[in-house]
């Protein structure tokens, strides 16, 4: 699984991509890692419409303090049967997607930048929270049954898009268990 992405995007070209509504462009863009403000598209509960918002990349762990005061953070979802995030999945208001232009990975103490044949901009599923003093999001990844990482982003396309903000957990989990529609970015 990635531990960061990029998005080379302003708020403008996300929303347009994703039908969303923007205000001003509260990050830099360019690489994104945990415990840092990323933009992600989520449903207003009051008009149903896309909103894109800035969260922190992350779920701050339980008793995730470091000694030195330093937050560990919880990017990714992988067991969606956990009781630790089978709430978030279940309430169809706490799911988001998360814009991207390319997966960032590590192999062997080298970075590398993940090429993708998919349109400039991808949605990867995510679910958010609000904590007290800020609002949260984890990127979904599921198992890649056909390369030997033990996980990969859920990379979603349009109609899934809608798919997964919208539809009861029942339905939205089976897009779990569905062939990618888009190549790896990773690949």
């Amino acid at each position: 699984m990635t531990r960061a992405y990029r998005l080379d995007a302003p708020s403008g070209v996300i929303a347009d991509m994703f039908d969303a509504q923007h205000g001003p462009d509260p990050w830099g863009g360019g690489d994104l890692r945990p415990g840092e403000f990323a933009p992600v598209i989520v449903r207003s509960a009051k008009t149903s419409r896309r909103v894109i918002r800035p969260m922190v990349w992350g779920y701050p762990a339980p008793n995730s303090l470091t000694p030195s005061g330093e937050v560990q953070w919880v990017p990714t979802v992988r067991n969606i049967s956990s009781p630790f995030w089978v709430g978030n999945l279940r309430h169809v208001e706490l799911r988001c997607l998360v814009p991207a232009t390319a997966l960032i990975r590590s192999r062997q103490g080298q970075t590398d930048e993940a090429a993708i044949n998919a349109p400039r901009i991808f949605a990867m599923a995510g679910i958010w929270r609000d904590l007290t003093d800020m609002p949260v999001f984890a990127i979904i990844s599921v198992e890649d049954k056909a390369r030997a990482r033990a996980s990969t982003p859920l990379i979603l396309d349009g109609p899934q898009q809608q798919h997964w903000l919208t539809a009861d957990w029942k339905d939205a989990s089976r897009l779990l268990d569905q062939p990618r529609a888009r190549p790896d970015p990773c690949a």
